[in-house]
Parts: C-alpha cells; sequence; structure tokens
C-alpha cells in the first residue's frame, strides 16, 4: 500500500497561529517604532529650548511642591511645557548636560529599523547605541575636565551636567593631564573599533637593499594566496599571467626582475563598445537635429529652395568590419615588463601600472615610488622606445588631472576606424552643434566630434603621407553628411589640383566661388587672393546686416529672418556659414607672402560671429609658413606626424608630434589640453559615391557667388581725395601717441573696427606709418607735430 507523504491536515491551525503571532509581533514593533520617533523629537524640542528658558524653568521646577502642578504649568517657558523642562532639567543640568543631545539620533534610528527593515538594513542598532554611550561618556570627561583648567569660562559652565563635574574633577586627580592622553588612546580604539580600520597607509615601502629593487609585498601577500604555500607560485592579474619565481630558485639577474616585475599592481581597461549607433537613416531623411526642419509653416525656410534634396545614405560609406580586441594579453604583459625593467634598470621602481587599450596606442600609467622626480622618467623616452622595439613612444609627464605618467606604446596590429561607424552615433545626428566635425576616437575608445563654429577656425599640419588629406575629406564629408546645403557653402582651395577636385560635383549644391571664376575648386594663387579678400567684403556686408537686424551673431541674425521679422527687400537675407578649407597652405604663403596673410588675419579676427569658418592645412609648419598673427587666432590645431621636434613645436607649442606613427595618428591641441586621436578612414571611392550621389540630384542655377573683388577698387579706397572726415584727428593721434595701431584709433575715436582700419590704411598712404608689419604695431614715421602740419598742408582739399 502506497505511503502518503503530504502533511496532515492538524498542521494547518499551527502554520495559521504562527502567522497570526507574526503580524501581531510586527504591528507592536511598528508602534515601538513610531513611539521611539515621536520620544526623540519630543527630547530634541525639548533640549533645544532649554538654552533659552532653563534658568526660569529650573526656579519653577525647584519650588514645584509649593506652587503646584497647575500655577507651574502656567509659568514654565519651555516649548513642551512643564513635561518638556522638566526632562531637559534632569537631562541637561542634573545629569548629562550639552552632550544628552548624543542620546537623540540613537532612539530615531533604533525607531525607523522598528518600523521598516528596508531603511538601513544593516544598521546595528548595538553599534549606535555603545557607540552613543562611548561618545557621551568621552565629551562629558573632556568638558568636565576642560572646566576644571578654566573654571572661569561661562560658557562651559552653562552647558555641563553633573556627571561631567563629577568626571572632570575624578580624572583630574588620578591622571591630570595625562587626561588628553587618555582621551585621544580611547578615541583611536573607538575608531578602530566602529569603523572596521584593519590597516593604515604607510609612507614608506619595504626595500630591499642588497636586490637593488623595492617591492610592496605586504599587499600583494594579502590577495595572493600562493603565499600560504596551497598553491602553485603564479600571480594573475586581469586576465594576465606572470610567473614569480621564489627566492631559493633564483639563478640570475633576469629572474630576479621578473620576480620583481610580477609584483607591480598592473591594471588593464580594455576598449569601451562604440557608442550607441542610429542604424542607417533613409537617403531622404534629413539628420534628427536640423533646426529649421522643425520651424512651423509661418517661418520662412531655406531648405524649401532644395525641397527635394536627399541626404547622403551611410550605405555609401565602408563598414571595415574587424575584431574589437587589437591588443593581444601577451602583447600587454610583455610590454608591461618591459616598460618596468627599463626603469628599475635606472633605480626608478613603480607601484603600479594601468593599461588603456586604444584603437592605435596603448596608454601605459604608471604610479612610481615616493621620491621618484619626474623628468628622470621623461628623458627615458628613448630608452623605453628602444626596449619596447617600437616607433613612436611618447611620454606624457604628468597626465594633466591625473597625477600619473603616461608611457603610449603603439600597437602591433591596428584598428581602422570607420567614418561610418561616427556618423551613424547617436553623438553626431543629435549632437546641438553648428557645424560638427568628426575628428576620431581617443585613447579610451570615445567619439571625439568637435564643433567648427566653436573653434573657430582650425590649423592642420603634418608630413606628407600621414593622413592629412584623409582628415580634410573626413571633415568635409562631416559637413556633407549633416547641413542641407541652403545652411552651408565651401570654399575650397586646391593648388595641386587634385587632392579637392572631387568636390566639383558639388558645385550647385555646397560650392562658392567668385562671380568670374570658371571652376569651383580654386587653384590659382592670384584667385586665391581675390577670393580671400572677397570673403573679407562679405564679411563686411554681413556685418552691416547685423548692424541693421540689431543682433550679435549670425545665428541670431538668421533666427529673426526665419521668423520673418527682418524684410528681404530691405536687402536681408538668410546668411548660410562659409567654410574655407585650404589646402598645402604654405605654398600660398611662399608664392603670395603678406597678400595672403593680410585677409587671413582680418577674417581669423572677425569672421567667427557672421558664419565665416577657415581651415588651414599645410605639411611644412615652418614659422614663415604659420607666423605670429596666424597662429594666435587659431586656437585649435591637428597635428599628424611631422618631420621634426621644432615643426612640433611650431604647430603645437609642444614636442610630440614627430613621435607619432602615422597613417591617422594625430595629436588635438584645443583648450590648453593636447589629446591623441585616430582619425577616422575615409577612401577615395567613398568620397567620389558620396559626390556623385549629391551631385546627381537637383541643384542651385550655380555655386554661391561671392562678392566681386577688384584690385583697382582697392587702390581706388586708397586716394587721399576721399579721406576719412575724422583722418587729420586720427593722425595726430597717432603723432602724439608715436603708436601705429588700429585699436589705438578704435579705443580713443571709438571707431568700429573696419573704419579704423581704413584710417591706418590712407595714414599709410599718406607717409604717416610705416607698412603692416604682423602682430607688431605699425611704425610711426612722423616724429613731431610740425612734420604732421607739412603733411596734411601738402595733402588735396576736399571740393
Amino acid at each position: 500500500m502506497a505511503q502518503n507523504n503530504y502533511k496532515i491536515q492538524p498542521d494547518a491551525p499551527k502554520k495559521k497561529a504562527a502567522s497570526n503571532r507574526s503580524i501581531v509581533d510586527q504591528r507592536i514593533k511598528i508602534t515601538i517604532g513610531f513611539f521611539l520617533q515621536g520620544i526623540s523629537i519630543f527630547l530634541a524640542c525639548a533640549f533645544f529650548s532649554h538654552p533659552m528658558h532653563g534658568a526660569k524653568d529650573q526656579h519653577i521646577i525647584e519650588s514645584i511642591q509649593t506652587l503646584g502642578i497647575k500655577a507651574s504649568s502656567l509659568a514654565i517657558c519651555n516649548w513642551l511645557g512643564l513635561t518638556g523642562a522638566f526632562v531637559s532639567y534632569y537631562c541637561m543640568h542634573v545629569w548629562w548636560g550639552i552632550t544628552a543631545f548624543i542620546f537623540l539620533p540613537f532612539l530615531f534610528l533604533m525607531g525607523i529599523k522598528m518600523v521598516t527593515q528596508k531603511i538601513w538594513p544593516n544598521l546595528s542598532l548595538l553599534k549606535v547605541m555603545m557607540a552613543s554611550i562611548f561618545l557621551v561618556l568621552w565629551f562629558n570627561i573632556l568638558l568636565g575636565y576642560l572646566y576644571t583648567l578654566y573654571p572661569t569660562a561661562t560658557l562651559l559652565a552653562d552647558h555641563l551636567g553633573g556627571v561631567a563635574y563629577e568626571l572632570g574633577t575624578l580624572f583630574k586627580g588620578l591622571l591630570g593631564y595625562g587626561t588628553f592622553i587618555f582621551l585621544f588612546i580611547t578615541l583611536i580604539i573607538f575608531s578602530v573599533l566602529c569603523f572596521n580600520i584593519t590597516s593604515l597607509p604607510r609612507p614608506f615601502k619595504k626595500a630591499r637593499k642588497e636586490d637593488g629593487w623595492l617591492l610592496d609585498q605586504e599587499d600583494n601577500r594579502s590577495n595572493d594566496p600562493s603565499e600560504n604555500g596551497s598553491l602553485p607560485s603564479k600571480k594573475k592579474t586581469n586576465n594576465i599571467e606572470s610567473p614569480t619565481t621564489d627566492s631559493d630558485d633564483r639563478s640570475d639577474e633576469s629572474d630576479l626582475a621578473s620576480s620583481a616585475k610580477s609584483n607591480v599592481d598592473f591594471e588593464v581597461v580594455a576598449p569601451q563598445p562604440a557608442a550607441k549607433s542610429l542604424l542607417k537613416p533613409s537617403p531622404s531623411a534629413a539628420p534628427t537635429t536640423l533646426p529649421l526642419k522643425q520651424l512651423t509653416s509661418e517661418n520662412y525656410d531655406p531648405t524649401l529652395d532644395l525641397s527635394n534634396y536627399k541626404y547622403p545614405s551611410l550605405d555609401l560609406l565602408e563598414r571595415y568590419e574587424q575584431a574589437q580586441l587589437s591588443v593581444t594579453q601577451e602583447e600587454l604583459a610583455i610590454n608591461k615588463n618591459n616598460i618596468v625593467q627599463t626603469l628599475q634598470n635606472f633605480k626608478i621602481n613603480i607601484a603600479k601600472i594601468k593599461a588603456t587599450i586604444g584603437p592605435t596606442v596603448t596608454l601605459y600609467e604608471i604610479v612610481p615610488e615616493a621620491g621618484v622626480k619626474i623628468s628622470k622618467i621623461k628623458n627615458l623616452e628613448d630608452d623605453i622606445a628602444l626596449n619596447l622595439a617600437a616607433l613612436g613612444i611618447r611620454i606624457i609627464a604628468p597626465i594633466p588631472g591625473k597625477g600619473t605618467i603616461g608611457i603610449e606604446v603603439p600597437n602591433k596590429n591596428r584598428e581602422i576606424v570607420p567614418l561610418q561607424e561616427m556618423l551613424a552615433s547617436e553623438k553626431f545626428l543629435k549632437g546641438k552643434m553648428d557645424l560638427p566635425i568628426v575628428l576620431g576616437k581617443s585613447i579610451s575608445n570615445e567619439l571625439f566630434i568637435a564643433d567648427l563654429g566653436r573653434m573657430p577656425h582650425l590649423l592642420i599640419a603634418g608630413a606628407t603621407g600621414q593622413g592629412k588629406s584623409v582628415g580634410l575629406n573626413v571633415l568635409l564629408t562631416s559637413l556633407i553628411y549633416k547641413k542641407h546645403p541652403s545652411q552651408l557653402k565651401l570654399v575650397l582651395v586646391d593648388p595641386k589640383k587634385v587632392e579637392l577636385s572631387l568636390y566639383n560635383r558639388l558645385e550647385r549644391h555646397f560650392l562658392a566661388k567668385l562671380p568670374i571664376s570658371e571652376e569651383p575648386i580654386i587653384t590659382e594663387t592670384k584667385k586665391v587672393i581675390h577670393t580671400l579678400n572677397s570673403l573679407c567684403i562679405e564679411m563686411d556686408h554681413r556685418y552691416e546686416l547685423l548692424k541693421e537686424a540689431g543682433t550679435r551673431n549670425i545665428k541670431e541674425y538668421n533666427e529673426k529672418f526665419i521668423k520673418r521679422i527682418l524684410n528681404p527687400q530691405e536687402g536681408h537675407r538668410f546668411l548660410p556659414y562659409i567654410v574655407l578649407v585650404i589646402d598645402e597652405f604654405a605654398d600660398m604663403m611662399m608664392t603670395a607672402g603678406k597678400e595672403i596673410e593680410v585677409p587671413i588675419a582680418r577674417l581669423t579676427q572677425l569672421a567667427r560671429a557672421i558664419g565665416i569658418h577657415l581651415v588651414l592645412a599645410t605639411q611644412r609648419p615652418s614659422v614663415n609658413v604659420i607666423t605670429g598673427i596666424i597662429k594666435a587666432n587659431f586656437p585649435v590645431r591637428v597635428s599628424y606626424k611631422v618631420s621634426s621636434r621644432i615643426d612640433s613645436r611650431t604647430i603645437l607649442d609642444a614636442s610630440g608630434a614627430e613621435q607619432l606613427v602615422g597613417n591617422g595618428d594625430m595629436l588635438l591641441s584645443m583648450n590648453s589640453d593636447i589629446i591623441r586621436l585616430q582619425a577616422p578612414f575615409l577612401d577615395t571611392a567613398e568620397v567620389e559615391r558620396v559626390c556623385s550621389y549629391i551631385g546627381g540630384q537637383p541643384g542651385y542655377p550655380s555655386a554661391y557667388l561671392l562678392p566681386t573683388y577688384d584690385e583697382e577698387d582697392k587702390e581706388d579706397s586708397l586716394d587721399l581725395q576721399e579721406t576719412d572726415p575724422l583722418f587729420e584727428e586720427a593722425a595726430r593721434l597717432i603723432v602724439l601717441h608715436q603708436q601705429g595701431s588700429t585699436s589705438l584709433i578704435q579705443r580713443k575715436l571709438k571707431l568700429g573696427y573696419n573704419r579704423s582700419g581704413r584710417l591706418i590704411d590712407q595714414l599709410e598712404a599718406a607717409g604717416i606709418v610705416g607698412p603692416f608689419e604682423g602682430s607688431k604695431a605699425r611704425e610711426v614715421l612722423v616724429t613731431d607735430e610740425a612734420s604732421l602740419n607739412d603733411i596734411l598742408a601738402r595733402l588735396p582739399q576736399k571740393a
């Protein structure tokens, strides 16, 4: 007969009874918990009232038997009546004084603990209670003893209870001044027990002088089970195993060094996953951040001129899929050991190494032992490179904001950064930037996307074949993928005539040119000069429009125009951003010199607010190409690999670019920081596909036409028949101060930059000041007022 294994019925009432008891017990706990919280609040109010009214209430409490409860209650000043006065009198005056407040948190926390276990579930009421008792006694001893030393201190006398008086007198007789030592020791013991302190920081590491190296052995023993003899002697750190050698088995110095390296704490930071991407946008879908697309139908929409324009699809770009991790554990271990070995050979010891894997280089952050000079490690750059058998070692000593020293080591297998991945990222598609440009990936695998509108100009340098041309293509493609043709115009200068020729197909969409120019891509030096001066005229025209509109920058102006606040019949128009890109800038400077430098200086100083931005690229970053006045107006600079340290300092104001490994490896100088990036790869075939896709769509009737510039107009503008009404006053001002600067005229005569510039040109034509000399003030050729009067008298008089 089968046996019944189920529980019999009589067990059910027992379970029900136990459940009922549990519910009742929980109700009691909750009730007591709320009661304790109420008591703690009640006592807090009573105690806070005592310092103000305690002296008056004391006489009433001591004579309560004579007055009676009713009369006493009416005369009490305590906030909580007779009960509050009674409790505070005994707790604060008779017993504990001001230390009675210490009990209140314990009561409140105990009440919370009993009401719910979900709040501070690990809170130990026993520890809180013991801590409260200890602190009350400790402070009573301290305050009481201080009172015995300073009996006239009324502040102490007013806040002490009877317990403090007694304990202070007791410890004065027992220990005297030793009371302070007793209090200090007991406080340390209490802190160790209460906060579970198991170790203290050590200022010095153990040294083994006979071996010539330092070890932090105790830190490693605490984490290494092999020290107990129960496991084989092998230490594993972040998936990298490095064998250790027992002291009895060491046969030579190499074994000793190997053991030393294994004791250095080594942490590896693997590449983070790529930023979140938005999958292929439809070719007909505009980027999600296009601000003009969100306007109401009543507003002006500049994109309606090309309403059927389709943004290029990401399918036009290659994916270049590859393995995520390009650095093996073996390579990391070898590099780590070589770095440690090299530094130990020069008596430099390391406490910790952290490796961060990037697409091109791995950054090894080292924390040296105390007392090691940073300059000593910096000087070992070539020795570390020799031991690692790698080119492009770069030492950052120290890393800004980190307190560590960085050693950048190129990876054996480099990772290709596809532009498609970065353009598909949420950071690019949904970022709030006016002119977003993709620059590359950082060592920590973060996408670096900057706003050209905020830079506001970009200077690029790099030797031949190091990735400069690809970087320009990436920049232009970034802008094309993000902006509508009505919002962006490109002025492209290509002296080599082959680098930017693919963008000819964008003539009726994105390109701008002079009215007399047949080719949209500028290749001749004379036309470059005309184009730059034409952009200066465009800049002046735009500033006039901003002035009439009462706005400060292109963004505010366009917002007013879109809202139809500005009237096109009065000359107002929607202003697209203009980006001027000059490749091989050195060639332009060699052939034109000042004729190129002067308009570029004007544009870089003034053109940001009206939406004109410059990108200059050169393979020769020498001082005669990147002059002081040009460099001063390009706060953001990019350097690919250059041939010498001098070139690196010229472009970045720091060395390091000569140590790059090429193929898009670059340094970005921005906001006083230098960041190493790997630029995305963009093949010529990809650029061709994008340009063909856009060029095959209907466009504007012609390219965006810049203002006409004629050299004769420039000569006529200096005709002294038409001098400025303030010419004589400006001349006397310049001679008086012996300073030929536009800013002086601006400041003293309260004029705008353009008018001050015309005045200084007229003063040059009159022979009062010398020619333009870059960042220097012009030389004043007239030394006294008499000579000036002679010049003014010879000038043609206005009719």
